[in-house]
């Protein structure tokens, strides 16, 4: 199998020269599409759209039939995961995702198991074969997993939360019992991804979403061992051909050196952080995805151009190791108009800086 016709985010991710900057967004297949949300509709919910293959694919292309991004990533959740895990996922309208059967008694987290990808989790991999079908080789195909530390929010809380006081709770009080929870679930996130290569993945993520709600040694214990430990665990090529993983922490920011430590190919940064300043911190050990605020889409085209070549100036020069994001999802409120700038602007002013 050889690598996509167009392979920038790979060599980015991988360090290797590029004529330009590549760039995808998080959450690029969302409800900012008036095409996405025709889709969704037909579907009937959020989770009826995941769990079926051909739609999955459709939502994973329209962004890419729209606007010049240079990977596509797979339509999924990261609850995925505890939902096959048998802990009752379901999204009430308009408050989000929830769980029927919260992980709080220990008799439940003793009996936790992580499920099989090929069985439970059948439609992802059937949604990612198909879509590397569909892509037929144009650009490369991302697949990614919550973080452990992440998903058991989730699974400890019920549901989101501003405090996280369930999970907390026992971080303080039973450690051992979430180690547990986070040892299957870090087991259940390694089979899933490497299910995910196997069917047609191409570079793989961890979402590491709430990570960064945590104290720096409760950070590295809880949420950074177990990324490590996935890492560690995946499949480094696939036919021949290289896989790279990043990783994400939202709020990471401070750190940096010790997430770039873990062995992952690249380090997605959220906006808080100036991402000349960590270029400078992790040097070429790893590629740098990032990192503009998704609140700049909001803003005129002249500022949206002028804060993108911003991040672009701040990486500095050289054309090795960026890959441009947004510092987090996309938000449904964005007008589609507007990331059409921000993809222009990326691509002809990094090509320039590389003149």
């Amino acid at each position: 199998m050889s690598r996509p016709k167009n392979d920038t985010f790979l060599r980015a991710l991988l360090k290797e020269p590029t004529d330009y900057t590549p760039l995808w967004l998080m959450r690029q297949a969302g409800r900012y599409l008036p095409e996405y949300c025709a889709t969704r509709k037909r579907a009937g919910n959020f989770l009826n759209l995941c769990k079926t293959p051909s739609l999955a694919c459709e939502v994973t292309l329209q962004p890419l039939a729209r606007y010049d991004l240079d990977a596509a990533i797979l339509f999924s959740d990261i609850l995925t995961v505890p939902d096959a895990m048998g802990l009752g996922l379901y999204f009430a309208e308009g408050e989000g995702p929830k769980f029927e059967r919260p992980l709080r008694e220990e008799w439940a987290i003793n009996n936790l198991t992580a499920p099989d990808p090929y069985d439970h989790l059948g439609y992802v991999m059937d949604a990612v074969a198909e879509i590397r079908r569909a892509l037929d080789n144009s650009v490369p195909l991302i697949g990614f997993s919550g973080s452990p530390y992440t998903l058991a929010c989730y699974m400890i809380e019920g549901q989101g939360s501003s405090d996280f006081r369930h999970i907390k709770g026992m971080m303080y009080s039973r450690p051992d019992l979430l180690h547990k929870i986070l040892s299957v679930t870090a087991d259940a996130v390694t089979s899933y991804l490497n299910a995910q290569i196997d069917s047609g993945a191409q570079a793989v993520m961890i979402f590491d979403t709430w990570g960064g709600s945590l104290s720096a040694a409760a950070y590295q214990e809880f949420s950074l061992a177990y990324m490590q430990r996935i890492v560690a665990g995946l499949k480094k090529e696939k036919d021949g051909q290289r896989i790279p993983s990043i990783v994400f922490t939202k709020n990471g920011g401070l750190w940096l050196e010790k997430i770039a430590a873990i062995g992952c190919d690249g380090v997605g940064l959220d906006w808080t952080i100036d991402i000349g300043e960590a270029r400078r911190r992790v040097g070429d050990q790893v590629a740098l995805q990032g990192n503009i605020d998704p609140n700049v889409l909001f803003g005129t085209p002249e500022t949206i151009a002028a804060e993108t070549r911003k991040v672009l100036d701040s990486y500095g020069p050289g054309n090795t190791g960026h890959v441009f994001n947004l510092g987090h999802g996309i938000s449904q409120y964005t007008p589609p108009e507007n990331v059409s700038v921000l993809v222009d602007t990326v691509h002809s002013h990094s090509r320039s800086l590389r003149k």
